[in-house]
Order: C-alpha cells, then sequence, then structure tokens
C-alpha cells in the first residue's frame, strides 16, 4: 500500500507543457531567466546566504549575494552577484550604486563578480541588477558590507617534509628553476652536472624579485595581471650539484669552465611570464636576460671615477663588470628594479704581504688597510670563494679571473690602474636594472653607500616629498641606514619611458643617514656627510678624504657617528598605509648579555631538540619605526619591535616575549615584504610576510613564510627583560608590540635545507611568486638530501637533484592570497 505525502506523487495526467518547455522555446529568440525582481528572491536568498557566507574564517568559502538582498565579505574575497527576471528580456546588467569602486567581471550578464576591496570596517557596497524589456524596466539593488581586513587561512603545521606545504584552497606551480633555457636553441637542463652556457640558464639561489606588469605593446603596465616580467636575484651557487661529481678536486688552478658556469649562476634572471590558466614562462622572450659577474656595469653619482675605482678593467674608475651576491631587492616607482650586493667580500682573495705592498704607497694604502680590515678584508681572510682567482684561462688577456685577487702586485701602478686591488671597491652598492630594456647597462648607484646590502626599499612617494630608501647592512653588529633624495617626488615621474634617467634624477644625489635607536623608544637619524662632525680628515681611526670617501666606507662613517649595532638587518619594508619601516634583524650569535640594548634586547641559549644548541639572539626580531611627522624626510622616529622569533616552548617571561604559539612560532625572519596598494592586501590595514633563513629551529620546522597585519608603532608596551647565558645575566627594558595573536600566522613550510627568501606579486594580489633557495644544500651528487622541485607533484621514483626554484601561488577561488 502506498501512503499519500502531498506533493510526492505527480497527480497531473494531462500533457500541458511544463514551465521549462516554454523557457527553451523563449530562449530561441531572447533571453530569459528564472525567478523575479520582488521579495520572492530574498526567499531564495534566505537559503543560500546561510550557505555562501563564510562563518568560519578560513576563506574557503564563497560569498554569493542575489538581487534583493545582502551579504557580507572581507577584503580580497571574491563576491558573486546573482539576478534574475521572468518573463521576455531584451538585456540584463549590474552597475555599482555606492561604496568604493569595484571592477564587476560579466556586469552584463546575470551573474557578476567582483573582489571586495579593502576599506574600513564596515562599509557597505550597493549594486544594481536591471532588466530590461519592450514592457519596461525592473531593478532590485543588492548589499554588500566589507568588514575589517582579516586573514583567510588556517595555519599551516611545522614540518619536515620534502615539499612546499601551503592552506587548504591554494594551489602552487613550480615557475623557474635553476638551469631552466631562457633563449632560443639552449637545450633541457640535464640536471646531472653536465649543463653549460648559464648566461641564456637561470641562475642558482634565486632570492629577492619583483613582478613587472607587461603591456602588449612591451611597456609597464600596472594593471597587467596575466603577463608580466620577473625579476630576481641569483645569489650563491650549491656548487657540489653544477657539476657532474662536485666540483673539481685540484692543487692550484681551477678548471676554467668550472668556475665559468659558477659565476654565471650568480647574478640576475630578467624573465617573460604569462598566464592563461597556469602560469609559466616564455623561454624565448626577447625580454629574457641574464645579468651575470660578467656583464658591464656603469657606476653612478658622487664615487663615479674616484681614485678607489680605478682598475686594470677601468683606468678611469666609472666602469666595471658584474654583480655578486645579489640578496634582496629594491622595486621603484617608476618601473626599475634594484639589485643589491650583499656578502661579496667572501669572493675576493688577499695573499698575506698585500698589506705590507698597500702601505709602502703611502696614506692611501694605509687607508685602505683599514677599510679592508673593517669590510672584513684582513690578511688573516686570504682565500677567495670557489678559488675563481686562481684560474688560468685559455685567453691569456682574460682578466675575468685575475679580478678576484685584490693583492697589490709587485711593480704595478700605486694608482691600481695596472692590477686589480681596487676591484673590492667596486662591489657592496645598489645596482639598478631596467628590465624593460634589454640593451641598458647596468647602473651601480654609488650614493647609497658601500656595504652588505641586503636590500633597498623605497618609501611612500608623495608628491612635493622627497623619496626615502631604507636598507640593511647584513652582518653582525652592522646599521640599519636610509637615503634621502634630494629632489622632491613629482607623480609624472612613475610613467617617464626613461627609467634610468629617473634613477639618476632621485638616486644620485641625496642624504645618507644611518639609525641610532634610543632606549626610551625614539631615535635619530644620523647624516653621513663629509666635513660634519667627526666625517672630516682629522678623524684618528679614519681620515675621510671627500664625500665619496666617506660613501665607499659608510660602514667607518657610521662607526664615527655612534650608530646602532643591530642583530643582523636584512630585509626593509615599508607599510603602504602609515609608512611605517619594518627590518628583520636575523639573529646574532655575538650578542652577549653584556652588550644587549633596548633595541637589541635578547641574549640566551636555545635548546635543540637533538642536541647542542645555539646562543646569542638565535632567533631573531622585526622591529619597526615611524618617522616623525610621518614624513620620509623627518630625522628623528619612534620605534618599537614589532615581534620576537622564538619556539613556543622557550620563556614567555624573557625569550617568547611576543607570545608565539603552535600557528605562528618562527625563527630567523629575513625576507620581508608588504602587499601591494593596488589591492585589498596593501590597503587600509596591510599584509605584511616573513620568510625565514633559519638554522635554529630547524631541528623542528623546514623554513617557513607567515602572513600578518601588523599594527602600528607603540601598540604595546614596555617590557623588562633578564637574559641569562652560562651564568651570567643583566636586565634591559625594551619596547614590545601589541602580541600578534591570530593575526599572523603560518602560511607556507618549505622543502628540506631550503631558505623562503624573495617575494611579490601581481597587481590584483591573486598571483605571489615565492622563491626556494637551496633545497637539500647539504648534500651532493651522491648525497642527494632534498628532491624538491621535481617531487612536489609527488614522490619521485629515484632522487633527483634539488633546483633552486620561483613558484607560484593561487587561491582556488580566485581571491587575494592570504585574506
Amino acid at each position: 500500500m502506498t501512503s499519500y505525502t502531498d506533493g510526492d506523487i505527480d497527480t497531473n495526467p494531462t500533457a500541458n507543457p511544463h514551465l521549462n518547455d516554454l523557457i527553451e522555446v523563449r530562449y530561441s529568440r531572447r533571453q530569459t531567466l528564472m525567478g523575479g525582481l520582488s521579495a520572492a528572491t530574498a526567499a531564495v536568498f534566505g537559503g543560500m546566504l546561510l550557505a555562501g557566507c563564510d562563518d568560519d574564517g578560513d576563506g574557503s568559502s564563497p560569498v554569493t549575494v542575489t538581487a534583493g538582498s545582502s551579504a557580507n565579505a572581507a577584503p580580497g574575497r571574491p563576491v558573486t552577484l546573482t539576478g534574475s527576471a521572468i518573463g521576455q528580456v531584451d538585456s540584463v546588467a549590474w552597475t555599482q550604486v555606492s561604496g568604493p569602486s569595484v571592477t564587476l567581471t560579466n556586469a552584463n550578464t546575470a551573474t557578476a563578480t567582483f573582489i571586495a576591496p579593502g576599506v574600513a570596517a564596515g562599509t557597505a557596497l550597493v549594486f544594481r541588477f536591471t532588466a530590461t524589456s519592450a514592457s519596461g524596466t525592473k531593478t532590485a539593488d543588492a548589499t554588500v558590507t566589507i568588514g575589517a581586513t582579516a586573514l583567510g587561512f588556517t595555519a599551516v603545521p611545522k614540518s619536515l617534509a620534502d615539499v612546499v606545504a601551503v592552506p587548504s584552497g591554494y594551489a602552487v606551480t613550480v615557475l623557474y628553476r635553476l638551469g631552466d633555457p631562457i633563449a632560443s636553441g639552449v637545450g633541457a637542463y640535464a640536471n646531472n652536472g653536465t649543463d653549460t652556457n648559464f648566461a641564456q640558464r637561470a641562475g642558482d639561489h634565486h632570492d629577492g624579485m619583483t613582478y613587472f606588469g607587461l603591456s602588449a605593446a612591451g611597456a609597464p603596465d600596472a594593471n597587467g595581471n596575466t603577463r608580466g616580467l620577473l625579476v630576481l636575484n641569483h645569489e650563491n651557487i650549491t656548487q657540489a650539484y653544477l657539476h657532474p661529481n662536485g666540483p673539481t678536486t685540484v692543487s692550484g688552478a681551477r678548471p676554467e669552465a668550472e668556475a665559468l658556469k659558477e659565476m654565471e649562476c650568480h647574478g640576475v634572471s630578467v624573465i617573460e611570464i604569462n598566464r592563461a590558466t597556469d602560469w609559466s614562462y616564455a623561454p624565448t622572450s626577447t625580454f629574457n636576460r641574464r645579468i651575470t659577474p660578467m656583464t658591464p656595469m656603469s657606476f653612478s653619482g658622487p664615487v663615479r671615477g674616484n681614485d678607489s675605482l680605478k682598475t686594470r678593467y677601468s683606468p678611469d674608475g666609472t666602469a666595471g663588470r658584474g654583480t655578486i651576491n645579489n640578496c634582496a631587492n629594491g622595486t621603484m616607482p617608476w618601473n626599475t628594479y634594484l639589485t643589491n650586493e650583499e656578502n661579496w667580500v667572501g669572493y675576493f682573495r688577499r695573499e698575506v704581504g698585500d698589506g705590507a705592498r698597500r702601505a709602502a704607497t703611502g696614506a692611501v694604502g694605509v687607508k685602505a688597510n683599514t677599510s679592508l680590515t673593517r669590510y672584513g678584508k684582513s690578511e688573516s681572510n686570504t682565500g677567495g670563494n670557489y678559488g675563481w682567482a686562481t684560474v688560468v684561462p685559455a685567453d691569456a688577456t682574460n682578466t675575468a679571473y685575475a679580478r678576484w685577487n685584490i693583492t697589490a702586485q709587485a711593480g704595478a701602478a700605486a694608482d691600481g690602474t695596472g692590477d686589480f686591488r681596487n676591484e673590492i671597491f667596486q662591489y657592496g652598492w645598489v645596482v639598478e636594472i631596467d628590465p624593460f630594456d634589454p640593451a641598458s647597462t647596468p647602473r651601480k648607484r654609488t650614493a647609497l653607500g658601500r656595504m652588505n646590502h641586503e636590500g633597498c626599499q623605497v618609501g611612500r612617494t608623495i608628491a612635493g616629498v622627497k623619496p626615502a630608501f631604507y636598507m640593511g647592512d647584513d652582518a653582525q653588529n652592522e646599521y640599519i641606514y636610509k637615503f634621502v633624495s634630494a629632489t622632491p617626488w613629482s607623480a609624472a615621474d612613475a610613467t617617464n619611458a626613461n627609467r634610468l634617467a629617473m634613477g639618476d634624477k632621485y638616486l644620485d644625489t641625496g642624504t645618507l643617514y644611518v639609525a641610532k635607536f634610543n632606549a626610551d623608544g625614539s631615535g635619530q637619524w644620523l647624516p653621513l656627510v663629509f666635513g660634519q662632525g667627526p666625517l672630516t680628515a682629522a678623524n684618528a681611526t679614519y681620515p675621510f678624504a671627500s664625500q665619496a670617501d666617506v660613501l665607499i666606507n659608510a660602514r667607518l662613517a657610521a662607526d664615527a657617528l655612534g650608530a646602532t649595532r643591530m642583530d643582523r638587518p636584512e630585509w626593509t619594508a615599508v607599510n603602504p598605509a602609515t609608512g611605517e619601516m619594518y627590518c628583520t634583524l636575523t639573529n646574532n650569535s655575538s650578542r652577549t648579555v653584556a652588550n644587549v640594548d633596548a633595541a637589541n634586547p635578547r641574549a640566551y641559549t636555545d635548546p635543540k631538540t637533538t642536541t647542542g644548541s645555539t646562543s646569542g639572539n638565535a632567533n631573531g626580531h622585526v622591529i619597526r619605526l615611524r618617522e616623525s611627522g610621518d614624513t620620509s624626510e623627518a630625522t628623528a622616529f619612534a620605534w618599537d619591535i614589532y615581534a620576537f622569533g622564538a619556539g613556543s616552548d622557550l620563556d614567555a617571561t624573557n625569550i617568547n616575549l611576543s607570545g608565539l604559539d603552535a600557528t605562528n612560532d618562527f625563527s630567523s625572519p629575513d625576507g620581508l615584504w608588504f602587499g601591494l596598494p593596488t589591492n585589498a592586501s596593501g590597503l587600509i590595514t596591510p599584509v605584511m610576510w616573513i620568510e625565514t633563513d633559519d638554522g635554529a629551529y630547524t631541528d623542528v620546522t623546514n623554513c617557513m613564510l607567515l602572513a600578518s597585519i601588523p599594527g602600528t608603532v607603540n601598540d604595546g608596551a614596555t617590557k623588562s627583560v633578564t637574559n641569562t647565558i652560562a651564568g651570567a645575566t643583566s636586565t634591559v627594558t625594551t619596547r614590545v608590540g601589541k602580541a600578534p595573536g591570530t593575526a599572523l600566522r603560518r602560511f607556507l613550510v618549505g622543502p628540506k635545507e631550503c631558505e623562503i627568501t624573495g617575494i611579490h606579486s601581481t597587481p590584483d594580489g591573486r598571483s605571489l611568486f615565492v622563491n626556494i633557495q637551496h633545497p637539500g644544500e647539504n648534500g651532493g651528487p651522491t648525497n642527494i638530501t632534498s628532491s624538491w622541485p621535481a617531487n612536489q607533484a609527488g614522490a619521485v621514483a629515484t632522487p633527483s637533484r634539488p633546483r633552486s626554484a620561483t613558484i607560484v601561488i593561487t587561491k582556488t577561488d580566485g581571491g587575494v592570497v592570504g585574506l
């Protein structure tokens, strides 16, 4: 027996047409959509709203709103507008009625989409759906209220796996790997040590990076989200994997072919990339270019032509060859790229006896010895990385290898024009590259000083205000600097086609400053200007002769001014909404309980889970400052410490001062970058990304990328810290920012033995580029310790030599990454 239930049984035996049949007929002549512009849509939406709103906070659910109803969304989230009309309809369209302007996709259809913008909390955007037919026009509005910016993903756990891990709802594409060909006729990379011609292949150790949108005409495009130029540094090499069986073991001269390969693996890549469905690079694009230690360079600014730059290659001191150990970067508002020379000193050979030869030439030689020692090239440090100076080239006129030996040669001219004693002074600079002109010659911008440049980031550019450029000198107990241009910013210069001329305008004349941090949370920028204070010829430690001399010896000048010695200043980043500058202080093994200060307040022992420990400031911290008057021209600032790196298990009173937990604990912050103000991740409360280069916490997790919404300077309080190492103790008061809490989360964990470094995005923030440097760096051909990136798509049957590579991270719902 069948029980009767209303609605479950078809009781209509007629052959009358169904509504679907009518619609099918209508569609053959005119557009018809189901539903109605009436209160009925709100009833339909009631069910949709429950399914569509993102209540779990992980950014995984789409947001949909129907005409006649309302919904909430967070900045950076995709929002779908759906409208419906019944009857014979000629056209439909969505238009925005109020609120911050957004770009509607498919606005002339019933279903339009947009990305929620960055706004202040509780901002309503109203959209109108209009259906037009011969009988008239019907409309209905939909309201989307945008809330505060928030991280929209669940934290990734710590990991020791050999893979890049990202949150659920995200995809990883491997884009550009060591050895990938970038010119026609260059074969695929064999990855067995036999490959050559790295002047036309991707270099090694991918590092700092910028994406530049590219128009169809090959010009900069501020809205270029699917075609662009990716410019990235190749800081160093994992030598063992570049040759069939590692480097040839020889006594005396290195093989020329091996040394050439190693040199060409350093430098910079400029490559064209495109997105159809997935991102890929264009291996034969005319924009593709490698800049290596062999590439001709020119000098600009106050040091151009100085005696210290004169070499056998450039007797007038205006030109040089190449750039080396390029770490972090800078993106100029006139669409050029700054690459920065970091650990360049170690590549040079200095033989015992060089100091005496220099001293014998008089005061200039004595000063050179002082300078070399201050920059880490005393006679006790004689060797040169990889032994390039030992190569005997097949072409006896080729000086590309001899230049790595800076020993003053007997009988050579004392001014350095007959040998390469001054070659080392040609390095340690900020180098500007025009990525849109492959024929252009990079320029070394000497007004920004000579040091271990980690990066160089420009602050906010405001019309009529002189822009500032912030830099860290990456070595233990070195300094933080800024350069303030002599020229006020003009917005028209952002689109000037003569891009290197804009660099001449803003980067060749100005004032270099070094930072002094006071215990009370204030600070000063001290000018490195010849003739002021101790920067004169009367200085007993180093008698300065000119402004060029000050810039070449910026460290000695900063010493004389009494700048604050910091825990390895690395990347700088500027909050695009507030103008506050952040700097990563990676770690400092030489920080002791006796020499802590307010800006570098920790010295402690960090135990390993296995054996051993590290001490000093083992886990690093991130410091930030706010210029007085919020202007880049200021010479005073306030500061605090945004976050202290630490394992979540460490002492919360004196070590884990930021209250980190398992979702956000980290060690050795290095890379640092804010989302772009062209999308929601860089507006109102921008997202800051932190990358790690760690040795202290790698017994627990591989290196990582974290996302944060960092607040503002002085949003926390002062704190007294008691430091203890081996029974010695001291106490110092510092300024700690508000505990990050859930506004700091681990977004990515990399493969084995890697560093996470280099980060940028498309203007819309929907594609994030990240570099994975030196995976498996502790292995070799017979002991491969990582198979990444070959194993990113799944386990490999046999080990594959690891390769540094650029990845692209996208959100599967199409939203802004991180939100």
